[in-house]
């Protein structure tokens, strides 16, 4: 039997979420329990890397006091980069299934450790806020590109004194929408940004050439973060903070398509979504079927 071209890694963490009600933790924990249990390995032939316990989540915070939980996930992204070195092999590309956007850090770090790479982040917000521009930071999801690039609690911002973990002229984002609050920001520092109004402007081979000059052209290989609420709140509701006026998941299939065909891609993660908000898995149908068609096309080219 032929060996696997993906290999699938959990990063089941909430660290990086405020609590969506008192006495609760966020959901997006359950993740990957959901999207294996609707045979998602088998679906993709992906080998299995096993998963990743996080730290015990703890809710309480004041203004102030940086990220909450800051200590629980550098300890975790630094053994997440320590599995994803274990997991990635060469010819095989790994996805990680989170888990809050926060996941990004141990990701990056991992990839900073092999050297210069590039960042596709496709989200509905920019994840920017950071000590510089917001009264107070608090959640490292709600922060996750800002901390990855450099800014925000020092207590993530240079693990192993790798910080920043990519490069602002090596980072694309896309799909956040525009009335984002850090949009402008992004522009006057030089990040390559599409909106998701901008990509209905773009075919999907001419979004893709203007990701992969920003993201491949000066590194060694690129990353994909897939925060599943890029996709239209019609399409996805099962997350903390629903956007309208986005992709289709059917944009979003072909776009990833392209990416990960891409010699210089070394994979994805996936984000964000709640099972918690989806008693009857629509949602998580939809997902499976996304992720389905865009690595099993790939594997097929």
């Amino acid at each position: 039997m032929p060996e696997s071209n993906v290999v699938v890694l959990d990063a089941p963490s909430n660290l990086g979420l405020r609590p969506p009600e008192e006495g609760a933790v966020p959901g997006c924990y359950k993740l990957p329990w959901a999207l294996r249990d609707r045979n998602l390995l088998e679906l993709i032939d992906a080998a299995d890397a096993g998963s990743l316990v996080p730290p015990r989540y703890r809710a309480n915070w004041e203004p102030g006091d940086g990220d909450r939980n800051a200590e629980s996930i550098a300890k975790y992204s630094t053994a997440l980069s320590d599995r994803f070195d274990e997991a990635i092999q060469s010819e095989r590309q790994i996805v990680v299934l989170g888990g809050d956007c926060s996941i990004l850090i141990g990701n990056m770090l991992a990839l900073k450790r092999r050297g210069r790479h590039g960042l596709v982040y496709l989200d509905a917000h920019s994840d920017y806020r950071h000590p510089e521009n917001a009264e107070a930071i608090g959640t490292a999801g709600g922060e996750s590109l800002a901390i990855v690039t450099g800014r925000g609690d020092a207590r993530l911002v240079d693990l192993e004194n790798r910080g920043p973990y990519v490069r602002d002229e090596d980072v694309s984002v896309v799909g956040v929408r525009e009335n984002d609050e850090y949009i402008d920001e992004l522009a006057e520092i030089g990040i390559d940004t599409t909106t998701s109004q901008q990509m209905n402007a773009l075919s999907s081979s001419q979004l893709t050439d203007r990701i992969l000059r920003t993201v491949a052209r000066n590194t060694t290989g690129f990353w994909i973060h897939f925060d599943v609420d890029v996709i239209d709140a019609s399409e996805m509701s099962a997350v903390d903070c629903p956007e309208e006026d986005g992709p289709s998941f059917s944009d979003i299939a072909e776009l990833l398509t392209r990416l990960l065909s891409s010699p210089a891609c070394v994979g994805l993660e996936v984000t964000i979504y709640d099972p918690d908000l989806d008693p009857k898995g629509e949602y998580a149908d939809r997902i499976v079927e996304c992720l389905r068609g865009a690595l099993r096309n790939n594997a097929d080219n």
